[in-house]
């Protein structure tokens, strides 16, 4: 059911959003990638060539798909049921990109800003979707280049989704300082190791989600914002972790776009296994935990201000500790699930990406080394290519028509 049919509900009535739950942990991967020219390394409009030359190979826009701006382009994976699998249906995705971003002149680059790209420059996806979304919220919108990595993992219903929801919050500045990757923007340093986090939460409906108490509280919530017009359907609730009800998917959205296949990998990974640890504990009946919500805030401004070197709070007492510590503590409490779901070598990395060195790190430094933000973004192109390329072309690309799980 789209929520958008709820306009007329009434609030003595409310509309019912049924939660189309998964039976299995399925994985659905969607990564906003920017389309740069390779030699000015600014950025370039071209998701409608791109687009225009996918519309004619059959089943090709299935999988990739028009953003806000037209130097956004965004490649999706059908419903996928390993992260092995998922990746290998990226790749096979963004390979097909890369080849007709050759033919027309452009390349990719992953991360979550642009150092240099002006969003005044920027020309508005022509779809009607997007205008109207730009004629209401204005400069909050217009300002929206970033680029983020959004993981559906499927759960069986809807309470659970809720449940699942509120404790993975605890757990949010983890994902963000692993992915942080936008230090950059407006022809400076921001002293932020993920500034389009605090541009994001510029939107009227972004940011942290709500604490809420089960999934009728959900439903009471999208009924309320529908029927006064204030959204149209779930699409406009860009909260940091939203329940997806169509795809009954519970999908993390706080990830700047990683660097590399790599990272991007090992992300998924700790995602996946994440969901399904706190699936496991709701269904054993054990209590979920859950930080308080100044503290979920706290802890996320700190991972955005300071990534990795990110000291947290870690209790609802105060206590605290280096994110440097807890994420590899993390993985190996979780590495015996990860193995069972089958992406335990991907999680089991993480602690050596800390040690190399996350996105926001690796782009200060070579910017240290070349004084030069068109350098920082050729870096970032070579990273992401060289981890496109790397990865084992597949023999036959998983596929399933339709949305990201």
């Amino acid at each position: 059911m789209d929520v958008s049919t709820l306009d007329n509900a009434r609030l003595d009535a409310p509309a019912k959003i049924p939660f189309n739950g998964s039976p299995k942990p399925t994985i659905g991967v969607e990564i906003e990638l920017q389309i740069v020219d390779p030699q000015s390394h600014n950025l370039k409009q071209g998701s409608v060539e791109i687009l225009e030359r996918l519309a004619a190979v059959d089943g090709a826009l299935d999988h990739v798909k028009q953003e806000l701006t037209q130097s956004t382009i965004e490649v999706i994976t059908g419903v996928c049921t390993t992260v092995d699998e998922a990746m290998e249906d990226l790749a096979t995705s963004i390979r097909h990109v890369y080849s007709l971003s050759d033919e027309l002149g452009f390349t990719l680059a992953s991360a979550g800003t642009h150092p240099f790209g002006q969003w005044r420059d920027q020309k508005i996806f022509p779809n009607d979707r997007y205008q109207s979304l730009v004629d209401r919220i204005q400069w909050p919108a217009r300002r929206l280049l970033i680029y983020g990595l959004h993981v559906h993992v499927g759960l069986s219903h809807g309470e659970k989704a809720i449940a699942v929801s509120n404790a993975l919050c605890s757990y949010l500045p983890h994902l963000l300082a692993l992915s942080a990757s936008s230090p950059f923007i407006d022809f400076e340093d921001t002293g932020l190791a993920s500034a389009r986090t605090k541009i994001f939460e510029g939107m009227p409906t972004a940011g942290l989600p709500y604490r809420l108490s089960n999934y009728g509280e959900f439903q009471r919530f999208m009924n309320t914002l529908v029927r006064a017009r204030a959204i149209e359907s779930i699409r406009e609730i860009w909260w940091d972790i939203r329940p997806h009800p169509g795809f009954g998917t519970l999908e993390i959205r706080i990830c700047d776009a990683p660097s590399t296949m790599h990272e991007l990998a090992s992300l998924v990974a700790l995602v996946q296994t994440l969901v399904v640890a706190l699936d496991e504990r709701y269904e054993a009946g054990v209590p979920m935990p859950v930080l308080q919500p100044w503290i979920v805030r706290e802890n996320k401004w700190r991972a955005a201000r300071h990534g990795l070197d990110a000291d947290v709070i870690s209790t609802n007492d105060g206590d605290h500790a280096p994110l440097r510590t807890l994420i590899p503590r993390l993985v190996d409490k979780m590495q015996p699930i990860a193995d069972r779901l089958g992406c335990g070598e991907h999680l089991a990395a993480i602690p050596g990406q800390i040690e190399t060195g996350a996105s926001y790190e690796r782009q200060r430094a070579c910017f240290e080394r070349t004084k030069r933000l068109p350098d920082v973004v050729a870096h970032v192109a070579r990273e992401f290519r060289e981890s496109v390329d790397a990865m084992e072309a597949p023999t036959a690309a998983v596929r399933t028509n339709g949305a990201a799980s």
